[in-house]
């Protein structure tokens, strides 16, 4: 039976996800997998993120791997990867979306509304910094670090939630009021138990990506027609990778990285005739919350419309709402690129 080597990062979600899309690739082809895991600097080295040079630090490592042949795929979480394309390597695959939306993760269930003058809420992300900011102008921000486990027992009440195999023996248990983390992530690792609320994108627009896994690989990685390439095409799901499409295009035309304070999200909805309405909305907004830009538009896809014709449509819709933003920038939106 054919083989092939998935690359992922160690942590317990990142194995997860590449485990679920290996498996997807492998039932798809009557393949095999093996997983091999690569360890990113973003793993290694501590301190903001922002200062490492954003989350595509955890992408740089499997890239590098995938280039060099190590690996056949990579597994990314899409939100994390870098909006530009890397020369040799190729999106293959989207799979199905799950959900977008951030989750709160609160002491006492509380929603975010709900939580005290003055609460400590962590997040690693200047967005969900920003958008926290901008809906709660009184909350204490903390940037925080670490696996999901760890950044949950961060919340006070929720302490056994910690991975304790990678759960350093100095790390904070309990000194928040709440942290904001990905839906998705928590489904993913059966944790949505601790999800005291899902985040409305009109209170907090998701990252571009977010929600959606990409599975990389070389540009000519097998010919067409093999069975991991005939697996990779079936993994593909159009309206997610039009989603996608739509919402790096916008991030590549800003020249903004994935961890900058800037929100996007696409969503399909079929039409009565067969077609796809696609609309893309993003957000920009200063770190401290205290100014909020925003822009969005749609387009019309004919029934029976071609991945690729689609995949240029959806690109087009980016750079055009990016340009919406260029064009009524009076400040915010560089400032926010440069910093």
């Amino acid at each position: 039976m054919e083989t092939f080597r998935v690359g992922t990062r160690g942590s317990r979600l990142a194995m997860r996800q590449s485990t679920t899309a290996a498996e997807a690739l492998a039932d798809l082809g009557g393949l095999d997998y093996e997983l091999v895991t690569i360890r990113s600097e973003g793993d290694v080295l501590t301190g903001p993120l922002s200062q490492l040079g954003g989350t595509g630090v955890f992408a740089t490592a499997l890239r590098k791997a995938l280039l060099d042949g190590d690996i056949d795929v990579a597994v990314h979480s899409l939100k994390d990867l870098p909006a530009k394309d890397v020369e040799g390597l190729n999106i293959a695959a989207v799979p199905e979306r799950a959900d977008v939306r951030d989750a709160l993760c609160s002491a006492d269930e509380l929603s975010l509304e709900e939580l005290p003058e003055g609460a400590k809420v962590g997040t690693g992300s200047p967005r969900r910094a920003a958008q926290l900011l901008a809906a709660r102008p009184d909350l204490n921000i903390v940037d925080i670090r670490g696996n999901v486990g760890t950044r949950l027992a961060r919340v006070r009440g929720r302490e056994h939630a910690a991975e304790k195999s990678s759960q350093a023996p100095d790390a904070a248990r309990g000194d928040l009021d709440a942290v904001v983390l990905a839906g998705a992530g928590l489904a993913r690792l059966e944790l949505a138990a601790h999800i005291s609320e899902l985040l409305d994108p009109e209170v907090m627009l998701p990252a571009p990506g977010q929600g959606a896994l990409a599975v990389e690989v070389r540009s000519s990685p097998s010919e067409p027609g093999t069975s991991l390439a005939v697996s990779l095409a079936q993994l593909d799901h159009l309206e997610s990778r039009l989603e996608v499409t739509a919402e790096r295009a916008l991030l590549a035309r800003l020249n903004a990285g994935c961890s900058a304070p800037i929100g996007g999200l696409a969503r399909c909805e079929d039409e009565p005739d067969g077609g796809v309405k696609l609309r893309l909305d993003t957000m920009v907004c200063a770190p401290d919350g205290s100014e909020v830009q925003r822009a969005g538009q749609e387009l019309t896809l004919e029934p029976g419309v071609t991945l690729e014709a689609g995949i240029t449509a959806a690109a087009d819709l980016g750079n055009r709402v990016a340009e919406t933003l260029l064009a009524e920038d009076r400040g915010l939106l560089q400032h926010v690129i440069d910093s």
